[in-house]
């Protein structure tokens, strides 16, 4: 990792500690001797850090699953059932977020909230219905055909 992810860490644990200035740079020099993070080397910001987690903080994780809002997981997994159907010329991301731009407005499928995303939510199971309409129109005449 290098340093200013490390420094910007420093700065949200002194804030989830709720510590002063003085405090923050009293537990600085007690683990590294030095009372600035910017003149410190990786292994002296790392050594912080540590301190800092003895101290209390608790880094959250923050991945792309666990951001993720529901409603755009729900876009992602209509547009593979859409994608599945065979229905889609261009099952790409590039092609869902320009669906959603004609939707919406916004470009990409993240950027929505709760409103736009029922939109483009709505406009995807619409689709979806007449997707499978239509496939169960062809199955029907396929029966009557074969008897």
């Amino acid at each position: 990792m290098s340093r200013n992810p490390l420094i910007a860490k420093l700065h949200i644990a002194k804030k989830q500690l709720g510590l002063d200035d003085a405090s923050y740079r009293a537990l600085l020099v007690a683990a590294t001797g030095k009372s600035s993070s910017k003149d410190m080397r990786e292994q002296e910001l790392i050594a912080a850090m540590n301190a800092f987690k003895k101290a209390g903080f608790e880094p959250t994780q923050t991945s792309k699953a666990k951001t993720r809002k529901p409603y755009v997981t729900k876009i992602y997994a209509l547009w593979g059932d859409l994608e599945r159907s065979g229905t889609l010329a261009d099952p790409s991301l590039k092609a869902l977020q320009s669906f959603v731009k004609r939707q919406t407005g916004i470009s990409r499928v993240e950027w929505l909230g709760p409103e736009d995303a029922n939109k483009v939510t709505e406009g995807l199971k619409a689709w979806l219905g007449r997707v499978r309409k239509g496939a169960t129109a062809r199955e029907t005449i396929a029966r009557e055909t074969i008897e």
